[in-house]
């Protein structure tokens, strides 16, 4: 596939993860760099392989879901703790910690599901509605922990 294009989005986040021997067991936070990298054979009618504002509306409500959450592990003692004072910025992963190569590979696979099934969508602001072309494929997703560290997910071709 001749064309590859990549939308990036950034969310502050905050993970623990349980498993971990040190200081990473306990809360902290990174500013998260997330690098969505689609390809495809063809241009579309706008000599596009897919508008950049069409990769955002599909990826964007799921990925803001990071945005300021803090993410555990459903084994971490600290998740009553958690699920009392902020449901509502939790994200619980089930008998996981939440390190950068899972959570890579869950925005990856929800990414991919939306890019296959969805062949529109409609900017909430304007109404404009951006086609989606068919025969995209999510090629992967990089998610940087720090300015110098990233997990990356892919499907080998």
């Amino acid at each position: 596939m001749p064309y590859r294009l990549c939308k990036t989005f950034e969310v502050e986040n905050a993970h623990m993860l349980a498993k971990h021997p040190e200081k990473c067991r306990f809360p902290h936070g990174h500013t998260r760099r997330i690098e969505v990298v689609i390809r495809g054979d063809t241009l579309d009618r706008n000599d596009m392989l897919c508008d950049f504002k069409a990769i955002r509306l599909l990826a964007e409500e799921f990925l803001k879901s990071y945005d300021h959450a803090i993410c555990v592990s459903s084994l971490d003692p600290l998740l009553p703790a958690l699920r009392e004072t902020r449901p509502d910025r939790l994200k619980v992963y089930e008998e996981q910690d939440p390190t950068t190569e899972v959570m890579a590979q869950e925005m990856f696979t929800y990414v991919a599901a939306r890019l296959a099934r969805t062949r529109r969508v409609t900017s909430p602001q304007t109404g404009a509605v951006y086609e989606i072309p068919p025969g995209l494929v999510l090629e992967r997703l990089r998610l940087w922990e720090t300015s110098s560290t990233w997990a990356e997910f892919y499907v080998p071709a």
